[in-house]
């Protein structure tokens, strides 16, 4: 026998036709039926049909016909039959996933990326969906031109100095130009089929699978009746000079079968590079791919699970059996040169040689339409899903039989450019990776499905656990770094690119996340596992419940508890007033929308909590009562400051970029005439009433003490500008950073020389991890220290609270204030009153709040505020008070707001706090 070799579909006709469109098939490897009529019933398909058939054609692709000699050959029959073991080992750990996901519900167009999309959300799925289109693009080329090599290799016109070995069968002109103009046309011939309508390609279907099944029928019988035979070999080499030689086929012999147990690893005749175990397995393993077929044509099938996970086994135990039993028979009866130098030696030894030649066209032609069709649906699918906004608009045009002709338009101009390569031995590579990429999203989709626990994902096929997927996952990322770590690298980049350009750019989708029910899983395991017992003060950190009115005023307050929280828990609250029992419905879950957008708007860590109640009081100690889970509670209520000024708004003017809305947009109610934002209503003008009383708001600081959570209060933060405090532009003009005041003694209690007590060192604590934080690390802590001039202890106290500082670590400079002139103007009105105090006095000894607060004058709180004011320069941008417990008699709660009043009035940013609970520690 005679054989003419060329270097005729290597690494180009190995990389998988996927046909993984995800559209609804009836035929092999993308028969679509993209234009089915609306009034006709689809035609539903059983197991053989609808699922055997098609992965059985896009798994046994060329490689089944021109490989095998070159595995067996290089590798041995023993490492052989390893390479399929690991290989199957993959692809069925992957084949389980995938059924898990297709009988998890219906599919649509997509395939692949439908399934992907739709389980790790838009982002994820349309980087791999953009990835897979290009290889379904890049995959249908290299068939075109694999086939053109084949069509040029029988009937082209030999090169000048292979004129001798030509037939009179060579008379196609070969030669660049003229290989692209065959496959032009052949591309075109597959186009036009695309563009009438899959379902052609679907009645062809059952005859190209009956041709395949009569060449493997017909290799088969060959080993039995043909005898031993001296094959000749002819190889053109690079100079196109021709080198004659022969090889044996002996036929069932147990010698040839010893000879080629072993490998023998040697240079690659077609490519001239030196083979290796990794090599051959990167070759060999692109035979085994094309396992979608089937779970794509979920839609076409009469019960998808029964006939997927039945299918798609089925389909890969026969390739399996099929492949192996063709590596021994060639072992067993073809000596080791005749594979390594022949690749196309089984239709050399068969008894019809034009079948296998028939089989390659036949598969090539199959592969590159299937490809094509594929393309072309995963780009319809990604047009549909609208992530690239305007950019794919056109790709949703259909024909009225519903084909996606423009998207089979685009995807025809794309495969033609690729033509204009020539030779894509490089591009096969990556095309390999993507589909690999894609294999593995789909074992990372069941996987997170598998750990989200959702109860919805309930596959009627079973056969599969988390550590399948887990296989699937590393057997595939082995395998991509295997062919060419290069290119992997490469690959994985240009994915996660696509991903950041997706997240950041695409729109916000309905399907539903995996990362949200995998969080859920996850934050639900940890919070059991946060024992509220085993807190330890070492560990503290504010959580913090802000109370909002209406974020409209207090967007400075917001920003800057987010500063403050130090990685904790910050909760928004709000009270709506009202009964639900007065109410048709809940007034609040529409408004949830509305506060999740501020904060994003405001780029703040926050949760929301909303209330309904019947009063301010009873709202705040529900969402006390509630918010959190386990060791995740407030411990700090920060409440803004009861006055008279006029709110201002802060929201006016500014459009929140997740909608492109204003938030002054008004929109009309079911009243007549009568407009609201829906967003946050409009603020209380000067002359409206508040919520509520004087009363009231010093009740809930006492109710909040009462409950164990500290209390700050905040006043002017409507005057705290962030940016200008913050600006990034201080350190490049070299400004100082800004001063953070720090008062830890009790101002309403002129008798206390204490400033180490609970209240005080949680004070100090809060001002440390506001300084401690990223933004606020230039700022510079102020500690004042209120003496008396004639105080014999002075610099002993300043000593110690030097030293305290030290062991706490923390770093401030520590300014000692005499307030001689203002005790002064305390102890003056004392001894005016002391004949007429002094059984109150004895009886207020016994009370928690200080024991001077009913005699305090308005004159030495002024003094005091004026002191502070007068040792805040440069200003501040905030400032640290104590805040006194107030007082346990309900008749003085007005007293104890009008001193706190007059304390912090007119003093910028400030934060009145009062602390119960221990959160420093010198321990290690």
């Amino acid at each position: 026998m005679m054989s003419e070799k060329t270097p005729l579909l290597h690494y180009r006709l190995t990389t998988s036709g996927e046909p993984s469109d995800g559209s609804k098939r009836t035929g092999v490897r993308g028969g679509v039926h993209a234009g089915r009529s609306k009034d006709r019933a689809p035609q539903k398909l059983g197991v053989l049909f609808g699922v055997v058939i098609p992965t059985l054609l896009s798994m046994f692709s060329v490689v089944v016909f021109l490989r095998i000699g070159f595995v067996v050959g290089q590798a041995g029959l023993y490492h052989s039959i390893a390479m399929f073991l690991v290989a199957y080992f993959i692809i069925t750990m992957t084949v389980l996933s995938i059924c898990a996901i297709s009988t998890n519900g219906a599919l649509d167009a997509g395939g692949a990326y439908y399934m992907i999309s739709r389980a790790l959300g838009p982002e994820f799925g349309g980087s791999i969906g953009i990835m897979f289109f290009f290889a379904n693009i890049c995959s249908s080329a290299l068939y075109i031109l694999g086939l053109v090599e084949a069509i040029t290799s029988t009937f082209g016109v030999p090169e000048e100095g292979a004129a001798a070995a030509a037939g009179h069968h060579h008379m196609l002109p070969s030669g660049y130009w003229w290989s692209l103009l065959y496959g032009t046309a052949l591309l075109f011939l597959c186009f036009i089929v695309c563009l009438v309508g899959a379902h052609i390609y679907a009645k062809a279907t059952f005859i190209i699978f009956i041709v395949v099944m009569m060449v493997l029928a017909s290799i088969f019988i060959s080993f039995f009746i043909v005898g031993p035979t001296v094959v000749t070999l002819s190889h053109t080499s690079a100079v196109n000079t021709t080198s004659m030689s022969t090889a044996n086929y002996t036929g069932f012999r147990l010698h040839t079968l010893e000879g080629n147990l072993f490998s023998a690893y040697t240079v690659d005749y077609t490519t001239g590079a030196m083979m290796s175990f990794t090599r051959v397995f990167a070759v060999m393993f692109n035979g085994c791919t094309g396992i979608m077929a089937g779970s794509n044509m979920s839609g076409d099938l009469k019960n998808p699970g029964y006939s997927i996970p039945r299918g798609s086994l089925a389909a890969v135990f026969t390739t399996f059996i099929t492949y192996n039993v063709l590596s021994l028979l060639a072992a067993w009866s073809c000596d080791r040169y005749l594979l390594q130098r022949d690749y196309s030696f089984l239709g050399d030894i068969n008894i019809l040689p034009p079948m296998v030649t028939v089989g390659i066209y036949s598969s090539a032609l199959s592969a590159a339409m299937s490809n094509l069709i594929g393309a072309s649906r995963v780009l319809y699918a990604l047009s549909k899903d609208d992530l690239f906004g305007g950019v794919l608009a056109l790709a949703r045009k259909t024909s009225q039989s519903g084909n996606p002709w423009v998207s089979v338009l685009v995807s025809w101009l794309l495969v033609q450019m690729v033509l204009f390569a020539g030779k894509l031995n490089t591009i096969a590579g990556i095309v390999t990776i993507f589909f690999l990429l894609v294999y593995a999203a789909v074992n990372l989709a069941c996987l997170a499905l598998e750990w989200a626990s959702a109860p919805n994902f309930r596959p009627s096929f079973r056969f599969f656990t988390w550590h399948t997927c887990t296989l699937g996952i590393l057997g595939c990322l082995v395998m991509i770094f295997l062919i060419n770590a290069i290119y992997a690298f490469a690959s994985i980049a240009f994915m996660l690119l696509l991903l950041m350009l997706i997240h950041y750019l695409g729109p916000i989708s309905n399907w539903g996340y995996i990362s949200q029910a995998l969080i859920f899983h996850q934050v639900r395991k940890y919070l059991l596992m946060l024992d509220v017992r085993k807190d330890h003060v070492k560990f503290w950190r504010p959580q913090v419940l802000l109370m909002v009115a209406n974020p409209r005023s207090c967007t400075g307050l917001m920003t800057f508890i987010n500063d403050l929280k130090k990685s904790g828990l910050y909760v928004l609250g709000h009270i709506k007033l009202g009964l639900l029992d007065e109410l048709p419905s809940d007034p609040l879950q529409s408004r949830y929308d509305s506060w999740l957008c501020l904060v994003d708007h405001l780029k703040i860590k926050a949760f929301v909590n909303l209330t309904l109640a019947d009063s301010v009081r009873h709202g705040v100690q529900n969402l006390l009562f509630i918010s959190g889970f386990g060791g995740m509670r407030p411990n700090t209520l920060v409440l803004g400051f009861y006055d008279d000024c006029t709110p201002h708004d802060h929201l006016q003017g500014h459009i929140l970029l997740s909608t492109g809305h204003s938030f002054d947009m008004v929109c009309p109610t079911k009243v007549p005439g009568e407009q609201r934002s829906p967003f946050f209503p409009s603020l209380r003008g000067a002359e409206d009433p508040k919520d509520l009383q004087e009363e009231e708001y010093v009740s809930v600081i006492a109710d909040a003490v009462k409950m164990g959570k500290n209390v700050t209060l905040a006043r002017c933060f409507d005057q705290f500008n962030r940016d200008r405090v913050l600006g990034s532009g201080r350190k490049i003009r070299g400004v100082a950073g800004p001063f953070i005041d720090v008062w830890p003694m009790n101002l309403l209690q002129p008798d206390s020389h204490s400033y180490v007590g609970i209240c005080s060192l949680f004070l100090l604590q809060l001002a440390c991890v506001l300084h401690d934080s990223r933004a606020w690390n230039q700022a510079r802590l102020r500690l004042f220290l209120c003496m008396e001039a004639g105080y014999s202890l002075q610099e002993k106290e300043e000593a110690k609270l030097q030293g305290m500082l030290r062991d706490l670590r923390i770093s401030a400079r520590v300014q000692m204030v005499a307030w001689d002139e203002v005790v002064a103007l305390h102890w003056q009105r004392q001894r005016e009153r002391a004949e007429q105090n002094e059984e109150d006095e004895r009886e207020d000894c016994n009370q928690t709040y200080p024991n001077n607060a009913s005699q305090l004058t308005d004159e030495y709180i002024c003094a005091v505020n004026d002191m502070i004011c007068r040792h805040g320069v440069p200003q501040p941008a905030v400032r640290f008070l104590y805040l006194p417990h107030p007082p346990a008699d309900r008749s003085r709660y007005r007293a104890y707001l009008h001193q706190v009043d007059l304390l912090s009035r007119n003093l910028g940013p400030t934060l009145l706090v009062h602390g119960v609970t221990p959160v420093v520690t010198t321990d290690i």
